[in-house]
Protein backbone atom coordinates (compact mmCIF):
# COMPACT_ATOMS: atom_id res chain seq x y z
CA UNK A 1 0.00 0.00 0.00
CA UNK A 2 1.27 3.28 -1.29
CA UNK A 3 1.52 6.36 1.31
CA UNK A 4 1.30 9.63 -0.30
CA UNK A 5 2.73 12.57 1.20
CA UNK A 6 1.23 15.76 1.88
CA UNK A 7 3.27 17.46 -0.79
CA UNK A 8 1.98 15.17 -3.12
CA UNK A 9 -1.57 15.65 -2.43
CA UNK A 10 -0.82 19.61 -2.71
CA UNK A 11 0.48 18.77 -6.30
CA UNK A 12 -2.51 16.43 -7.50
CA UNK A 13 -5.05 19.33 -6.11
CA UNK A 14 -3.23 21.90 -7.72
CA UNK A 15 -2.95 20.17 -11.31
CA UNK A 16 -6.83 19.42 -10.89
CA UNK A 17 -7.45 23.08 -10.25
CA UNK A 18 -5.57 23.80 -13.41
CA UNK A 19 -6.69 21.40 -15.42
CA UNK A 20 -10.45 22.75 -14.53
CA UNK A 21 -9.91 26.37 -15.12
CA UNK A 22 -8.57 25.80 -18.39
CA UNK A 23 -11.51 23.67 -19.83
CA UNK A 24 -13.49 26.49 -17.95
CA UNK A 25 -11.86 28.72 -20.16
CA UNK A 26 -11.63 27.09 -23.10
CA UNK A 27 -15.65 26.83 -22.78
CA UNK A 28 -16.26 29.93 -22.42
CA UNK A 29 -14.00 31.14 -25.75
CA UNK A 30 -16.32 28.45 -27.79
CA UNK A 31 -19.44 30.05 -26.64
CA UNK A 32 -21.26 31.64 -30.10
CA UNK A 33 -23.94 33.65 -29.60
CA UNK A 34 -26.72 33.81 -32.28
CA UNK A 35 -29.11 36.85 -33.33
CA UNK A 36 -32.42 36.80 -32.78
CA UNK A 37 -35.28 37.68 -35.25
CA UNK A 38 -37.56 39.92 -32.79
CA UNK A 39 -40.19 39.64 -35.69
CA UNK A 40 -40.89 36.56 -34.75
CA UNK A 41 -41.07 36.67 -31.01
CA UNK A 42 -44.37 37.31 -29.75
CA UNK A 43 -45.29 39.63 -26.85
CA UNK A 44 -44.36 38.19 -23.34
CA UNK A 45 -42.01 37.37 -20.29
CA UNK A 46 -39.17 34.73 -21.16
CA UNK A 47 -37.13 32.77 -19.26
CA UNK A 48 -33.43 30.93 -20.06
CA UNK A 49 -30.69 30.23 -18.35
CA UNK A 50 -27.14 29.11 -19.57
CA UNK A 51 -24.62 27.43 -17.47
CA UNK A 52 -20.55 26.76 -17.87
CA UNK A 53 -17.95 25.69 -15.68
CA UNK A 54 -17.23 28.37 -14.29
CA UNK A 55 -20.36 31.20 -15.15
CA UNK A 56 -24.22 30.66 -15.38
CA UNK A 57 -26.54 33.32 -15.74
CA UNK A 58 -30.44 33.11 -15.81
CA UNK A 59 -32.66 35.91 -17.20
CA UNK A 60 -35.79 37.04 -17.60
CA UNK A 61 -36.41 39.05 -20.62
CA UNK A 62 -39.85 40.96 -21.82
CA UNK A 63 -40.50 41.72 -25.31
CA UNK A 64 -43.60 43.80 -26.58
CA UNK A 65 -44.45 44.91 -29.57
CA UNK A 66 -41.27 42.56 -31.11
CA UNK A 67 -38.76 44.93 -28.81
CA UNK A 68 -37.34 44.22 -25.81
CA UNK A 69 -38.29 46.21 -23.23
CA UNK A 70 -36.45 44.86 -20.15
CA UNK A 71 -34.11 42.01 -19.19
CA UNK A 72 -33.74 40.96 -15.60
CA UNK A 73 -30.71 38.89 -14.51
CA UNK A 74 -32.10 36.34 -11.73
CA UNK A 75 -29.13 34.69 -10.96
CA UNK A 76 -25.51 34.91 -12.14
CA UNK A 77 -22.06 33.14 -10.60
CA UNK A 78 -19.47 35.33 -12.69
CA UNK A 79 -16.45 32.88 -10.99
CA UNK A 80 -13.07 34.91 -11.76
CA UNK A 81 -14.35 37.34 -14.07
CA UNK A 82 -15.70 40.66 -12.82
CA UNK A 83 -19.26 40.87 -13.76
CA UNK A 84 -21.22 41.82 -17.00
CA UNK A 85 -24.31 42.38 -16.32
CA UNK A 86 -24.59 46.42 -17.66
CA UNK A 87 -24.60 44.14 -20.95
CA UNK A 88 -28.07 43.99 -20.64
CA UNK A 89 -28.22 47.60 -21.36
CA UNK A 90 -26.85 47.55 -24.81
CA UNK A 91 -28.87 44.82 -25.49
CA UNK A 92 -31.84 46.38 -25.23
CA UNK A 93 -30.56 49.62 -26.86
CA UNK A 94 -29.37 47.68 -29.36
CA UNK A 95 -32.22 45.28 -29.96
CA UNK A 96 -29.79 42.81 -30.82
CA UNK A 97 -27.36 39.86 -28.95
CA UNK A 98 -24.48 41.03 -31.33
CA UNK A 99 -23.01 43.18 -28.95
CA UNK A 100 -19.57 44.20 -27.68
CA UNK A 101 -18.43 42.07 -24.55
CA UNK A 102 -17.88 43.96 -21.67
CA UNK A 103 -14.08 44.10 -21.28
CA UNK A 104 -12.40 42.34 -18.40
CA UNK A 105 -16.02 40.06 -18.27
CA UNK A 106 -15.78 38.06 -21.93
CA UNK A 107 -16.93 34.78 -20.02
CA UNK A 108 -20.14 36.66 -18.34
CA UNK A 109 -20.84 39.12 -21.19
CA UNK A 110 -21.27 35.31 -23.43
CA UNK A 111 -23.16 33.45 -20.61
CA UNK A 112 -25.60 36.19 -19.99
CA UNK A 113 -26.10 37.02 -23.70
CA UNK A 114 -26.54 32.74 -24.12
CA UNK A 115 -29.11 32.72 -21.37
CA UNK A 116 -30.92 35.87 -23.38
CA UNK A 117 -30.63 33.75 -26.61
CA UNK A 118 -32.17 30.43 -25.18
CA UNK A 119 -35.04 32.61 -23.10
CA UNK A 120 -35.95 34.14 -26.90
CA UNK A 121 -35.04 30.70 -28.91
CA UNK A 122 -38.14 28.45 -26.78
Amino acid sequence: MRVFKLRDVLYLFLVLIIAMSLTGCRELEDIEINDINLEEIDDGQYIGEYTTTLVAAKVVVKVEEHKLISIDILEHRNGRGQKAERIVDSVIRQQKLKVDVISGATGSSKVILKAIEKALSK
